[in-house]
């Protein structure tokens, strides 16, 4: 699902020239920030999905689960009062791409990823202890440092090739442990 809030995302930056300013990008928008907050984290849940998949026992001890779903709804509650509550989007131009961004931001990576990331990050290590998988790991800590290290490129595609980078590891993660399920 979050990889469907990925392709929503950077198809309307890279469309927004060709739309222009107006109603219908910053409606389009409105819409990137609303998919992201409710499916970024979902990941929480892939996350202990795949440790289900892998086999990893305390993954299905009730007091897990519930820890996972808590800080699912927390990351969840958490954007929409930080990032959506107030939401104002103002038209901006940068690196050649027309999109509507929040008028105000935070320093810092938002927190809802930190709780995000909290999730992924339990997950991986688990896996890579347990199961000696380390590719969700190596895809979490590469989104942590790209989250909290702020790259002076040229350019906003920093984030989004290290959230790319993400994708791909949960995605072979996931192919990788319900493979092992069916064999």
């Amino acid at each position: 699902m979050t990889v469907i809030g990925l392709i929503y995302d950077n198809f309307i930056l890279a469309i927004g020239q060709w739309i222009g300013k107006g109603v219908l990008l910053e409606n389009l928008s409105y819409a990137r920030f609303w998919i992201h907050a409710l499916l970024t984290p979902t990941l929480i849940l892939f996350s202990l999905f795949v440790l289900r998949e892998a086999g990893i026992r305390v993954a299905y001890k009730t007091w897990f689960t519930v820890s996972f779903v808590i800080l699912w709804i927390v990351a969840t509650v958490v954007e929409f009062i930080v990032e959506l509550r107030e939401l104002e989007l103002t038209l901006e131009e940068s690196y050649g791409v027309l999109s509507y961004a929040a008028a105000e931001t935070t320093s810092g990576p938002p927190p809802m990823i930190l709780i995000v990331l909290v999730g992924l990050l339990i997950a991986s290590i688990l896996l890579a202890w347990k199961k000696k998988w380390w590719w969700m790991l190596i895809g979490t800590i590469a989104m942590t440092i790209g989250s909290a290290v702020p790259l002076d490129i040229g350019s906003d595609a920093a984030t989004n090739a290290f959230e790319l980078f993400l994708i791909i590891t949960l995605v072979w993660t996931a192919i990788h442990f319900s493979k092992k399920e069916r064999s």
